[in-house]
């Protein structure tokens, strides 16, 4: 620098320093409000909040500030030596000297202002950090004034006075604006190369400080800049131009802790949309989920999904709930990236939930007393008005067993017998208890019709998986809790049925021999401990279910795809069956599931249980009263009163006599010979009689045929103790329609 140069530079310098007393006053006041590092380091806040299990175990991220693109905190310490030293080299290579103003760099950079020429500045990394602490100091699109400069200084000053080099260096990588939205390295580092900050390369290290002048440079100019940055280490610029693509194609993901799992997006964003997250800033949520169950069960859907890629299976979803509290211990909402839709929470999407919705059929039709688990259901073709046209409904299988229990009719998942005691009940009944059961099924009853008992309905897993957990708790549903006390909305808790009722159905649920007919005694549905458990296949194969309960947990899982579209030869019990039985096998490793002990008032006959004041106890005295040989009438009961049904036609309501051998007669006239004879009812109080052909003996009953009426008992109040319905019975009997075969 030559005496007209340094004069020149002089007077620049003199012009900035003429101004200090002018500003003296407000730079002792800046220096009085000069926060500390410490409260820097406190007031800092992450634009992702993070989720912890039930255990403080990080779970998942979540992007709560819109705004900015900011990690947590992060020490100095945990950040590469790499970028530490290209940060020093590209904007203040005297910075561990220096007092917070590198005087030199000052008078090279007036001196080039007064001429004219281009300069990378004379701010010290300690000049930058004031002006990003001080809005009063931050950088105008037109540059900073003399008095803004000075006050830079001065703060510059103030700040090396009070805080040590380290804890400027940290503050400053924490709190600089790099590229778009991003603030900060420890946010840059993994949206841009999708590390932590420890883990940065010198090339990648070259790359931020390049950014740190000019975050939003076309690409050309970032590599200039950090091919200086890696010259000034002697290394080499091979690859920085990959690097550097890599770099700003990259698609930004979670800024979780180095290392961290993201397990749970769809139950964050439940949590989000319930307001349990700060807006606009970082917070930490403890919520109810297990770390370990929610690995086990993303990884057992991921596993189970690979295992059925040939079939057009792209989609699923897990969800378990503990049954006293109902607090959410997994929560998996999709596939992950195996999915084209990834980003949608099944466990919260409407679907037909098929044969699933059967337990909540027979609940209802036990609890009015319209059936036990040992009355006959004709599983046979069937037909029933539905509008203009008629419903037909099939089994799965499309084969026909005649006369079931309702035992078997449940636990073998059989579709005509749960249609047939859905008639009976009738689709507003039907319809007003799976919206009691927490399902909040849309439409109408008259809309569904008599599919409703074949899950015509959209339903969530989340609500059916709950439904399935008040029967697990005695028939009493309660909300899902997401947080410890933070349920979902959904009404408040309430008794969906008897306690009686809820073991009952959960007792023919876990029953193997009861499902063998269709499942076989070796199916994914068989666990090591007990366990309650219906699978469901929706129309076309669009959707697979099985959803259970143990002793202390339940479990939901739902196999599809997320578009409608169908599986190919999947059904429930081979899609989201062996999905369940790895949940319920983790969940109960360490003890097995034990069965729940019968509720008071329940009555066990014959090898079979009854609610109070249902199980055959005539019928039992006749049988035990009668010599050997001859039993007499089984069935009906003397002072039965059968229903007629007028949703079901009168050929299907064709009542079954059943006892010894011998000749029946109907109000005197004869109607059949043998054990077993069908009678057409008609309205009207009858007394029925059988005749044995050797004997002058007569057995005798009297029973009552009410006629069909409008609308249908299901519509008005319960019917009176003592009745029986057409379709089945209390007591056990085998009174009861059966459909003359038909061809469909």
């Amino acid at each position: 620098m030559n005496a007209m140069q340094r004069a020149v530079a002089t007077r620049g310098l003199a012009v900035c320093l003429a101004l200090a007393p002018a500003l003296g006053l407000q730079a002792t006041a800046q220096a009085q409000g000069l926060p500390s590092f410490d409260a820097v380091r406190a007031a800092h806040r992450a634009s992702d909040s993070v989720l912890l299990d039930r255990h403080s175990q990080p779970l998942q991220t979540l992007r709560t500030d819109p705004s900015v693109r900011r990690g947590a905190w992060l020490p100095l310490v945990e950040v590469s030596p790499a970028l530490r030293t290209a940060l020093v080299l590209s904007e203040d290579r005297r910075f561990w000297q220096h007092g917070g103003v590198d005087w030199q760099a000052l008078a090279a950079s007036a001196w080039a202002n007064a001429w004219n020429t281009r300069t990378r500045g004379a701010s010290t990394l300690t000049m930058q950090l004031a002006g990003l602490l001080d809005e009063d100091l931050a950088r105008p699109a037109a540059g900073r004034s003399p008095a803004q400069k000075l006050g830079q200084i001065l703060r510059a000053q103030q700040l090396e006075a009070r805080w040590s080099k380290v804890q400027i260096l940290e503050a400053y990588l924490n709190r600089v604006p790099l590229r778009g939205e991003l603030v900060g390295v420890a946010a840059a580092a993994p949206v841009l190369f999708g590390k932590q900050a420890s883990g940065l390369d010198a090339a990648e290290s070259a790359v931020l400080a390049a950014m740190l002048r000019g975050p939003n440079a076309a690409p050309d100019v970032l590599e200039r800049r950090a091919c200086e940055v890696l010259r000034q280490q002697q290394l080499a610029c091979t690859g920085l131009g990959t690097t550097l693509a890599q770099a700003l194609a990259r698609r930004p993901g979670a800024l979780g802790p180095a290392g961290a799992e993201q397990l749970a997006p769809h139950f964050a964003r439940a949590l989000q949309q319930a307001g349990r997250f700060n807006s606009g800033g970082s917070s930490v949520v403890t919520t109810t989920l297990d770390a370990a169950t929610q690995r086990v069960a993303w990884q057992a859907l991921r596993q189970q999904l690979a295992e059925l890629r040939g079939h057009n299976v792209e989609d699923g979803a897990v969800l378990v709930l503990d049954n006293a509290s109902g607090e959410v211990l997994a929560w998996v909402g999709s596939s992950g990236t195996a999915s084209q839709a990834a980003e949608v929470d099944a466990v919260q999407a409407r679907r037909q939930p098929g044969s699933t919705i059967k337990p909540f059929v027979y609940a209802l039709a036990l609890q009015q007393r319209l059936v036990t688990a040992s009355s006959r259901i004709d599983d046979s073709p069937l037909q029933l008005a539905a509008g203009a046209g008629l419903y037909q409904p099939q089994n799965y299988d499309h084969a026909y067993r005649g006369a079931v229990s309702v035992r078997t009719a449940l636990a073998s998942s059989l579709n005509v017998p749960a249609v047939r005691v859905a008639a009976m009940l009738g689709p507003e009944a039907v319809f007003a208890q799976l919206n009691r059961a927490g399902l909040r099924l849309s439409q109408t009853a008259g809309y569904h019709g008599h599919a409703l008992a074949l899950g015509s309905a959209d339903v969530t897993l989340l609500d059916l998986t709950n439904a399935y957990r008040a029967l697990a708790r005695g028939g009493r549903w309660s909300p899902v809790q997401l947080q410890p006390g933070v349920a979902v909305p959904g009404g408040t808790e309430r008794q969906l049925v008897e306690p009686g009722v809820a073991w009952l159905v959960a007792d023919m649920l876990a029953d193997p021999a009861a499902r063998a007919i269709t499942f076989g005694l070796d199916s994914p549905l068989v666990t090591r401990g007990w366990a309650a458990v219906k699978t469901g296949t929706s129309k076309d194969m669009r959707d697979n279910w099985c959803i259970g309960f143990t002793q202390r947990f339940t479990v939901g899982v739902w196999v599809g795809n997320a578009s409608g579209a169908p599986m190919h030869g999947v059904s429930g019990v081979a899609g989201a069956a062996p999905v369940w039985r790895a949940l319920v096998a983790q969940l109960h490793a360490a003890q097995a599931s034990r069965a729940p002990a019968a509720p008071a008032g329940l009555v066990a006959q014959h090898g079979e249980w009854y609610l109070p004041g249902t199980a055959p106890a005539l019928a039992t005295a006749l049988a035990s009263a009668a010599p050997a040989g001859r039993f007499g009438i089984a069935s009906p009961r003397d002072g039965s009163v059968v229903v007629l049904d007028p949703d079901i036609p009168m050929a299907a309501q064709r009542m079954v006599f059943e006892g010894a051998a011998g000749e029946w007669f109907v109000s005197g006239r004869s109607v059949g010979r043998g054990s077993s004879v069908r009678w057409l009812p008609q309205p009207g109080r009858h007394v029925l009689e059988r005749r044995s052909g050797n004997s002058n003996a007569v057995d005798r009953v009297t029973f009552e045929v009410r006629a069909a009426q409008w609308p249908p008992s299901s519509l008005r109040s319960r019917p009176p103790e003592g009745t029986q319905s057409a379709v089945g019975r209390p007591g056990g009997g085998l009174a009861q329609p059966r459909a003359t075969p038909t061809k469909t």
